[in-house]
């Protein structure tokens, strides 16, 4: 890895950290970091390069961090890192982390967007997704559907959700990805065996 690389991620580790302080996934007590280390590192063990991975750490804080905007990052880090944040986020115009608009409209237009996406953006995207359904499907296993009860859709829309998501990644990044993302579908329709495929 280039010294600009590593200076790169050293920044946006710090700049996440800071960022994220405090935040733990939904429902856990697994401090918010993370899940962004775990996908900083899928990006980086399937040819991602040093923009992509810092990327990848910054992916959720124009969701989730108050005070954070694109403006932010771009200055701080440039104008690609910045690119790949933007469209790995699914805020709508005007959403704030502390104001977000009806979940439903928000994940439309996030599939939508991710069906325009070039594949350096969509790479992280699917990194993101992997390590989300790897997380949901292990929670399920243990704690059966009753761990559905802490997100905001309802179990339809999740299945929903992933499935459209995996639609819009498109075929052409690393196999290996895409199989596991596949799988883990698998598994979450076997879960969720009567979940329509319409929000």
């Amino acid at each position: 890895m280039k010294d600009a690389d590593r200076t790169r991620l050293v920044g946006a580790l710090r700049f996440a950290l800071e960022a994220h302080s405090g935040q733990t996934r939904k429902g856990t007590c697994i401090p918010y970091a993370s899940h962004l280390l775990a996908v900083a590192g899928l990006v980086l063990e399937l040819g991602g390069d040093g923009e992509q991975t810092a990327a990848a750490l910054l992916h959720d804080v124009l969701e989730d961090c108050p005070g954070v905007d694109r403006a932010a990052i771009e200055s701080r880090f440039g104008a690609e890192i910045a690119r790949i944040v933007h469209m790995c986020s699914d805020l709508l115009e005007g959403d704030t982390p502390e104001r977000k608009s009806q979940w439903l409209p928000r994940k439309r237009h996030y599939i939508d967007r991710l069906r325009t996406a070039d594949a350096r953006a969509r790479l992280v995207a699917a990194c993101d997704k992997l390590h989300n359904l790897r997380a949901l499907i292990a929670d399920l296993q243990r704690e059966g559907t009753d761990t559905l009860r802490r997100f905001n859709a309802t179990p339809e829309q999740t299945r929903w959700y992933y499935h459209e998501v995996r639609g819009a990644l498109g075929a052409d990044l690393p196999e290996r990805l895409l199989g596991e993302i596949d799988a883990l579908l698998e598994q979450l329709r076997a879960f969720l065996p009567e979940a329509s495929r319409q929000a």
